[in-house]
């Protein structure tokens, strides 16, 4: 059942009222409790108010094998996929700062062979508008992504693909534009990406768990990732770093992500005319961030996904409200968790989920029942019950549910949460990081 619904990713985003300006560290503290002891999610959460950090929490496990369960700290390093494109923006605006760069420059005066780099500005590539393919898609990614590749051999893949569109003229995310921008910074700072981002941002900030990334390894307290898959952990195959380099390589944790953005919104990093015009969005694009608003909020941050590994980073200058949260491996929805942590540090109504239990009738399923549709899967969705039982049918396949929640459902066996909302005739099913969304016919 659960491979139905991983074809399609779609974007979600969160919605709260209110702000407290503290934390309430004991209804945190109960969330990741529920997670913990249910076995429903692996990773580690900082929080920052005003600069300070007031909450940190890691749970589930940092390696999982037949033999062995290692249990992670606040310190344990997850790899953070493209959260890394926070990074090489801010060092490509402090190259910028310096006077050794500019936003009009042009890619030809880097790499004349990729399409259109007579027109494409540094400008493009950093809020996604320079219309180059995305490497990383319709190039066979998945039978090279873990074998080491040359700069050169890169640039051939991105030159061979072509444009998509003629730059500027919309936005698209794409891992291309961040591996180039990364490998600018290499020729003007002549130094090797990692060497750069050791001296620009980890050695300025005192980063003592943030480097670009190796092959992991237990002794440096480093996470492997896994998919859940029919009650059952599976490893992933890593990623080489050189594969993404800035646009997707470093290792880090929550704590020191937190500093990092705090920094970053407080002038210690790049001046104020940089950091106004990474935050400036030209549709829902900056340029290394997006806009992550709660409510009536402003926010920015950027997710990334590695592997198994899935991160978030939230800023919220208003409130000087720093959070990060980073799991390596779901089973309860990321985008749950989330809208938990904000509403409990935004001092909104939320109770944690599982906290009394949900029993119900035959004809409480009734408002559920009936075939739904997507506009973006190819099949449909019937809801049928079995007694007091709720059963999806979707390709031929059943899948029985169990109640969590008002009008919220699961399959524990494959990780698949269904969300109704019977107002509107929607249904929502929920998969590691994907929301999938149906109507009523």
């Amino acid at each position: 059942m659960k491979s139905f619904f991983l074809t399609l990713s779609l974007a979600a985003f969160l919605l709260s009222p209110s702000f407290s300006q503290t934390c309430n560290t004991k209804k945190l503290d109960s969330l990741f409790d529920m997670l913990q002891n249910r076995g429903l999610a692996t990773g580690s959460i900082a929080i920052s108010e005003n600069g300070k950090t007031v909450y940190q929490r890691a749970i589930g496990f940092a390696t999982l094998d037949s033999n062995k369960k290692i249990t992670p700290g606040i310190h344990t390093k997850y790899r953070i996929g493209s959260v890394s494109k926070m990074f090489t923006a801010v060092m490509i605006f402090q190259l910028i700062d310096e006077g050794k760069l500019s936003l009009t420059e042009k890619l030809a005066t880097y790499f004349p062979q990729l399409p259109n780099a007579e027109k494409i500005t540094i400008k493009d590539l950093l809020n996604h508008r320079s219309g180059l393919h995305n490497y990383t898609v319709g190039t066979n990614f998945p039978d090279w992504f873990d074998k080491p590749k040359t700069h050169d051999e890169l640039l051939q893949i991105i030159a061979s693909k072509g444009a998509d569109f003629d730059p500027g003229t919309r936005a698209d995310y794409c891992n291309s534009n961040y591996l180039l921008l990364s490998y600018i910074i290499e020729k003007v700072d002549r130094l090797p990406y990692a060497a750069a981002l050791k001296k620009r941002i980890i050695s300025k900030l005192r980063l003592t768990n943030t480097y670009y990334g190796k092959p992991t390894a237990i002794g440096r307290n480093e996470s492997s990732s896994y998919k859940y898959v029919d009650s059952i952990w599976k490893k992933e195959k890593e990623t080489d770093p050189s594969i993404h380099s800035g646009a997707g390589s470093i290792v880090s944790t929550p704590g020191d992500l937190i500093v990092f953005i705090q920094k970053l919104f407080t002038g210690k990093l790049i001046s104020e005319a940089s950091l106004s015009k990474m935050k400036t969005m030209i549709d829902d694009y900056g340029m290394g961030m997006f806009p992550y608003n709660f409510n009536t909020t402003t926010g920015y941050g950027h997710n990334g996904r590695i592997e198994e590994f899935y991160s978030a980073l939230r800023y919220y200058p208003e409130k000087k409200l720093a959070v990060c949260y980073i799991t390596n491996g779901i089973v309860y929805p990321r985008i749950d968790i989330l809208n938990g942590i904000l509403k409990i540090c935004f001092n909104n109504n939320y109770t944690i989920p599982f906290s009394k239990p949900i029993s119900l009738q035959s004809e409480d399923i009734d408002k559920y029942l009936g075939e739904y549709s997507s506009r973006d899967l190819p099949f449909k969705v019937t809801c049928k019950k079995q007694d007091t039982k709720l059963i999806i049918n979707a390709a031929g396949r059943s899948m029985e549910t169990a109640p969590i929640d008002t009008n919220y459902f699961m399959n524990a066996k494959t990780g698949t949460f269904l969300e109704f909302n019977p107002e509107k005739g929607t249904l929502q099913i929920k998969e590691t990081d994907n929301v999938y969304y149906f109507k009523k016919e």
